[in-house]
């Protein structure tokens, strides 16, 4: 089977790693895997196998015919047999297939980031690019329920995100803050993650224990929402406790440096930071929304969103208590790889490949 990923950037995003982490894995397990960026190179390129075939089309405008030329030529030229669009690039995948006489099988794979505020999402574009949808693959249940609702394919699964650990990464920049009191947030700098709820929290938790730090690793966009974040920091007094790291390409080296791991969203899909921070032995404190709760289950501590009161007494919890940080860790790295593993991913995924 010859397969195509279709992502517009490779920026650290979820889908993005999404993306990669399915073209390395598919490759890895004897298939023959091709990547296709449309917009963007960034920080990821250097995470996909040298084995995966590679594309990066440049396209520019809503239709970027140039592009599409060269998109069309790889399939046509490699026999591509199945397209698995990721996210945003589902356009480009269904005009490039109208140009192909002899066309793949499309798969989209919804990682909407918002899944509990699905009413304002666009839906006409969607509807109609999921006519030509062979199957839609969500990643959590809501999604799944929307799509089925929503969209004109038939086909929908709900497949759950998998994610790969790297332990044998270096750091390139040494974090700041002490030893073994390091909390980490694994999320790029967007409304939907609520850093700014999570500064409320933290404020609390330094309060009481003012030598943990914060670490916010995630792209910084420097827009409005950026600023303010850096602002509250400013104005809260807590520059030397609470460091925005950016994107990095050593994430698995920054999380192996640090003792809790959260997530303050008010809205995702089935983050992959969370399968991420499972894989690297890290306890978790996360919100309750998208699959956050289905994924923690019983193996971390999971608060309503947009409650800072909650979220600093579940960090507080974990920093008072080493001896539950160190169980819930275990718990949820068994947890994840039995449940959230590669294997069973590509596995899975290859039969809907089989089946569309």
């Amino acid at each position: 089977m010859k397969v195509l990923q279709i992502i517009d950037s490779l920026d650290a995003g979820g889908a993005e790693r999404m993306a990669v982490n399915i073209a390395n894995e598919l490759q890895a397990a004897g298939y023959e895997s091709h990547l296709c960026v449309t917009r963007k190179e960034g920080l990821l390129k250097t995470a996909i196998s040298k084995e995966v075939g590679y594309i990066f089309i440049e396209k520019k405008g809503k239709l970027g015919w140039t592009a599409l030329s060269k998109l069309k030529r790889y399939i046509k030229e490699h026999q591509i047999e199945v397209v698995h669009a990721h996210s945003t690039s589902a356009f480009t995948a269904v005009v490039v297939l109208f140009l192909l006489k002899s066309k793949p099988k499309l798969i989209w794979h919804d990682h909407y980031g918002k899944a509990n505020q699905l009413e304002a999402r666009p839906l006409k574009v969607l509807r109609f690019l999921s006519g030509y949808f062979n199957q839609v693959i969500s990643v959590n249940k809501l999604l799944k329920a929307w799509a089925i609702k929503e969209l004109k394919c038939e086909s929908v699964t709900y497949l759950e995100n998998f994610a790969t650990a790297t332990f044998n990464q270096e750091l390139q920049t040494q974090l700041a803050g002490r030893d073994n009191k390091r909390i980490v947030c694994l999320a790029n700098l967007r409304e939907q993650k609520d850093h700014l709820n999570l500064l409320k929290a933290f404020e609390i938790v330094h309060n009481q224990f003012p030598e943990w730090s914060l670490h916010l690793c995630g792209k910084d966009f420097n827009d409005d929402y950026s600023l303010s974040i850096k602002q509250e920091i400013e104005q809260k007094g807590l520059k030397d406790n609470v460091f925005i790291l950016g994107s990095r390409a050593d994430v698995g080296a920054v999380l192996n440096s640090c003792d809790i791991a959260v997530l303050s969203s008010r809205s995702e899909g089935l983050p992959v930071a969370l399968l991420e921070y499972g894989l690297h032995h890290l306890p978790v404190v996360v919100t309750d929304v998208g699959a956050c709760r289905e994924v923690v289950a019983d193996y971390g501590i999971v608060v309503e969103s947009e409650n800072a009161q909650l979220l600093s007494a579940a960090l507080l919890k974990l920093i008072k208590d080493k001896i539950q940080r160190e169980q819930y860790a275990a718990q949820f790295h068994n947890h994840v790889i039995d449940n959230y593993g590669s294997k069973r991913y590509i596995n899975n995924l290859v039969n809907i490949y089989k089946s569309a």
